[in-house]
């Protein structure tokens, strides 16, 4: 069996602010080890259920946070960024089923750490076919495209409650409960990780009993995207895009044949912006 394991930082044990996730901070380097943490726990969980081929993409930022001298030599690093799937690249090479782990909730939600949609700095809303979306529910998509069930996340209790709107019967391992976007209470690694690997473990298990109860996540076609900015100068560029549509001085709306396709317009014109 193949898993791709799509792993973000801001969702990871103990984080709360963005100087635990961002390169040149002081903290950044112990929670790079904490990120990898983590995903061997998820690993380890995985592994102990029967996987035995694995994939980690490594989706935070430019993608070189995860310590591949201390990942768990079970799985493969797939590292770097500007990859047409981005967060979940890899998902297209016969995967069967995907795990997020470290993910965050959207742009605009209560109590949630370090709460975005992609870009904090560009990005205030996306709607994926009308619906509210962050990454939790594009990245699922994209994975509900080539019919890869997401079976478990790990968060902050936001994320969780994102993923089982998007997921039915997705299972979630909490890591931390959120008063704001930068304070939570958060569990010591020793048992996050616990957390995380008996919920990857049971979230296999549980899929190999019956892979098509699992869900995929699947959209309408053509697929719509808005992508509302946070300033009207980021939609003067992003504008620009061929098929792009203003709508106002903040949004523009695009139409696409496929999720694949939405994702990386969406991607585009965000660097646009």
């Amino acid at each position: 069996m193949k898993l791709l394991i799509a792993a973000d930082m801001e969702g990871i044990t103990g984080v709360a602010h963005w100087d635990h996730v961002s390169p040149g901070h002081a903290d950044y380097g112990r929670f790079r080890r904490m990120m990898t943490g983590d995903v061997n726990a998820a690993i380890e969980g995985a592994a102990v259920a029967g996987v035995d081929d694995i994939v980690v993409a490594d989706g935070h930022d430019g993608g070189y946070n995860i310590l591949i001298e201390e990942l768990d030599p079970r799985a493969r690093l797939s590292s770097g960024n500007i990859s047409p799937l981005a967060m979940v690249r890899g998902v297209d090479e016969e995967v069967e089923a995907a795990f997020f782990i470290g993910y965050h909730a959207r742009m605009g939600t209560p109590s949630a750490i370090l709460d975005h949609t992609w870009s904090s700095s560009r990005v205030a809303n996306v709607w994926l076919n009308e619906r509210l979306a962050g990454e939790i529910g594009m990245n699922a998509a994209v994975c509900g495209f080539y019919n890869v069930p997401v079976l478990m996340i790990s968060g902050d209790m936001r994320a969780c409650e994102e993923a089982e709107k998007w997921v039915e019967g997705i299972k979630t391992a909490q890591v931390k409960k959120a008063s704001g976007r930068f304070s939570a209470e958060c569990l010591p690694p020793e048992k996050s990780q616990a957390l995380i690997r008996q919920t990857a473990e049971e979230a296999v298990l549980q899929f190999k009993e019956d892979p098509e109860a699992a869900t995929r996540v699947s959209v309408d076609t053509p697929v719509r995207i808005s992508i509302e900015f946070i300033t009207s100068l980021m939609v003067d560029k992003a504008s620009l895009l061929p098929g792009a549509t203003r709508v106002g001085g903040r949004r523009i709306d695009l139409a696409v044949k496929d999720m694949p396709s939405a994702y990386m317009t969406m991607e585009a014109a965000i660097e646009l912006g």
